[in-house]
């Protein structure tokens, strides 16, 4: 039948039109990885492009608690298998559970990539920060849950020399807890001398795939309250770009020095912490809710990598010590990172939230009468 102006016309479809973060993979270097190891998100985040998973105690928490339909039973079986165990070991099992099954859907991304994508990440226990050897000890048992495992350390002077240690017994490391220049650079060295010694020793490094997380967004909410506290005047759509300017200034470093690991954007607070890295070899890490927003953005995923940072908006951040201290490359010690705002804001929330999800599992186990 011939068809009148009157009815709807097909449209033509471009999957890579319709999805910046698709186009930002098939046309740039930089990768996306989805900021969450729930199953129902990764799924479809893989058919944006995303290449890698991220869980942190938060995401693990929330997660569970989202889906009581799933994890309610399941937390019960889990009890029922360790009749032993105490909420946090039943906790932390959901938690291996949920690592071992996005593992299994990233398996064969690894395999593409040989070890450099394909990774779902696992952090360490929170209630560990201070134990160099029980950080260790635990990134060496998660790395065993699966072949394409990346541990999450806090890059903390106790956190970096885990780091290391772990890095030189054959760990993939994603820093975490981290969110200035000097921690990544830190954190970069120390991933280098352990790639180095490895080498030295005839180990292999070619399917490891560290990558040093900035959590850019967690900067700028520090600075915002720094402002607030020390009644500092500056425009406050400066303030949006702390983070960007961390990044990319971090990305600048690794890439002049040649540092093996990626730099990693994660804690989205706006679009410039994906849109202005695009083109770079680094990895994008949105939650999913973030994604979906950035695929309904209009904005053209071309690469600005190299674009600085407006000098003006540097200028004003620049009257803000704690920006000098997570820009410049020595602006802190690594005796000073646990200390700076963002880094203890971050571990308190991080040991509550480990706290919550001991409460729910008590909540599942042991119900109210």
């Amino acid at each position: 039948m011939t068809q009148t102006l009157t009815e709807p016309q097909p449209q033509p479809t471009n999957p890579i039109a319709d999805s910046p973060l698709l186009a930002m993979t098939q046309t740039t270097p930089t990768v996306l990885w989805n900021d969450s190891a729930d199953p129902l998100e990764l799924t479809q985040s893989m058919r944006w492009g995303c290449v890698g998973a991220t869980c942190n105690p938060v995401i693990a928490y929330t997660t569970i608690k989202k889906h009581p339909e799933i994890w309610g039973p399941r937390i019960r079986e889990i009890a029922e298998r360790m009749p032993t165990a105490g909420e946090a070991e039943i906790g932390w099992q959901a938690v291996k559970d949920m690592t071992v099954e996005a593992a299994k859907l990233l398996e064969p991304i690894f395999e593409k990539y040989a070890g450099r994508n394909g990774r779902v990440s696992v952090q360490t226990n929170p209630r560990l920060h201070r134990n160099k050897d029980a950080l260790v000890a635990q990134a060496v048992e998660f790395d065993a849950l699966a072949k394409n495992i990346i541990v999450k350390i806090p890059a903390t002077k106790t956190g970096i020399a885990a780091m290391e240690e772990a890095t030189y017994r054959g760990v993939s490391i994603n820093a975490t807890v981290s969110f200035t220049v000097p921690q990544a650079v830190a954190v970069g060295e120390a991933i280098e001398r352990a790639l180095i010694r490895r080498e030295a020793e005839g180990l292999d490094v070619t399917r490891m795939g560290p990558v040093v997380t900035i959590m850019g967004g967690r900067l700028d909410d520090w600075l915002k309250k720094v402002v607030t506290r020390d009644k500092l005047t500056i425009d406050p759509g400066y303030l949006e770009w702390a983070g960007v300017a961390a990044l990319k200034r971090g990305y600048q470093v690794f890439t002049e020095r040649g540092y093996r690991s990626r730099i990693l954007s994660a804690a989205f607070r706006n679009h410039m912490q994906w849109s202005e890295l695009i083109g770079g070899d680094l990895v994008v890490s949105p939650p999913f809710a973030w994604q979906q927003k950035f695929n309904s953005s209009g904005i053209e995923p071309v690469s600005r990598i190299n674009k600085q940072v407006d000098s003006r908006i540097l200028e004003a951040l620049e009257k803000i010590p704690d920006f000098v201290r997570a820009f410049e490359v020595d602006g802190m010690t690594i005796e000073e990172f646990e200390n700076f705002g963002s880094c203890s804001t971050t571990l308190r929330q991080f040991l509550a939230a480990d706290a919550d999800l001991d409460a729910l599992v008590r909540d599942i186990i042991v119900p109210a009468p």
